[in-house]
C-alpha cells in the first residue's frame, strides 16, 4: 500500500553520511516522523555516546517513528561489532491513521536509507527491549 509519503532529501543525504561516520555525522542515531501526511523528516538525532535505551526512550509512547541507530554488539562468538538498524516503531497505542500512515510508507522510508539490511518492527515496549528482542534479531545477521 502506498500512501504517497515521500522521504525529504535531507533523509537520504545524512545517511550517505551517517553510515560513513562522516566528519559532522558520527552520530548514534537518527528518529524521523511523518509531517503533513507528506514527508519524512528528521525529528532527532543522538550523539555517539549515546545508547539504545537512550534511543529507544526517545521514542513517543503513543505515536509512530522510524529510526535508525548504529547499533553495537557482541556477537554470539563474543565479538564486538556494530550493524545499522532501521526499526519501525508503530505502537499499538497510537490512532489507527497513524498506524496506517507508518504502515504503508515504510518502503518510502527504506529507499531513503538503502543499504541497511537490518529491520526490525516493534509495536509495544516490549518489542523494545534490547536483550530479549533486539540483539537476538541483529545476531542473526553476523
Amino acid at each position: 500500500m502506498s500512501t504517497g509519503v515521500v522521504a525529504d532529501n535531507e533523509v537520504s543525504e545524512t545517511f550517505q553520511q551517517f553510515k560513513l561516520q562522516a566528519e559532522g555525522y558520527k552520530l548514534r542515531y537518527y528518529i524521523y516522523k511523518i509531517e503533513d501526511k507528506k514527508t519524512i523528516k528528521i525529528e532527532k538525532s543522538g550523539e555517539r555516546d549515546q545508547t539504545y535505551e537512550d534511543f529507544a526512550s526517545e521514542l513517543p509512547e503513543n505515536e509512530g517513528r522510524y529510526g535508525l541507530i548504529d547499533l553495537d554488539f557482541t556477537t554470539k562468538d563474543g565479538r564486538p561489532t556494530s550493524k545499522l538498524v532501521l526499526l519501525t516503531w508503530n505502537p499499538d497505542s497510537a490512532s489507527i491513521r497513524s498506524k496506517m500512515l507508518y504502515s504503508g510508507s515504510k518502503e518510502a522510508m527504506k529507499s531513503a536509507v538503502a543499504g541497511v539490511g537490518i529491520h526490525i518492527n516493534a509495536t509495544d515496549a516490549s518489542e523494545l527491549d534490547f536483550e530479549t528482542t533486539i540483539l537476538p534479531a541483529v545476531q542473526k545477521f553476523t
